[in-house]
């Protein structure tokens, strides 16, 4: 019997060798974008920084690190009236840590994100913890070059104030509200 639904492969040295070099682009496009970033921290492209993988290279393998930064620790308080937002943030290196603890005296509307700089807030903007609480404490390390920092609103009505207290190897801080933005002085405890 005769089947003239088979379907043949035509596996001619030609197919084989076209196939044999668009899987080695392909492998070799992962390595030097992806594994080499990851595994060996060398990063020609820039991918590994751009997503973030060249903090993986070495991370569980060194326990002390060394911050071009100096330490800083600082103390911030924000009334909000009703319905009254503030986002304030940090400007971290990439790599650099900090410690936090921040207050408030009822329950609040958070959301700590981190913006890289350069890029599209829009695209590349990271939230990393949302929701409503009264406190909030930690330790956060960036895996970017970026303002890192919380926006609080206050969903209730009566005015609440946000108590921050923070420490670690940040540059500087701004305070975005009312449709402005201002650089603030650190403080590092509280007036």
């Amino acid at each position: 019997m005769n089947d003239t639904n088979n379907t043949t492969l035509n596996a001619s040295p030609r197919n084989i060798a076209i196939a044999t070099i668009v899987a080695l682009l392909v492998s070799g496009l992962v390595l030097v974008t992806i594994i080499l970033p990851a595994e060996f921290d060398i990063d020609p492209l820039g991918t590994g920084e751009l997503l973030g993988l060249d903090a993986l290279a070495g991370a569980s393998d060194q326990p002390l690190q060394i911050q071009a930064d100096a330490f800083k620790s600082d103390y911030a308080e924000f009334i909000l009236e009703p319905f009254q937002s503030v986002e304030y943030k940090y400007l971290l290196d990439f790599d650099s840590s900090m410690v936090f603890n921040w207050q408030a005296e009822s329950a609040v509307y958070f959301d700590f994100h981190a913006d890289p700089a350069g890029l599209d807030v829009d695209i590349y903007g990271v939230s990393f913890a949302a929701g409503e609480a009264s406190e909030q404490s930690g330790t956060y390390h960036a895996l970017f070059t970026g303002i890192h920092g919380w926006f609080w609103e206050n969903r209730g009505f009566q005015p609440v104030t946000i108590k921050l207290h923070s420490s670690g190897f940040y540059i500087n801080s701004t305070v975005y509200q009312d449709g402005g933005s201002f650089e603030r002085e650190l403080r590092s405890v509280a007036d």
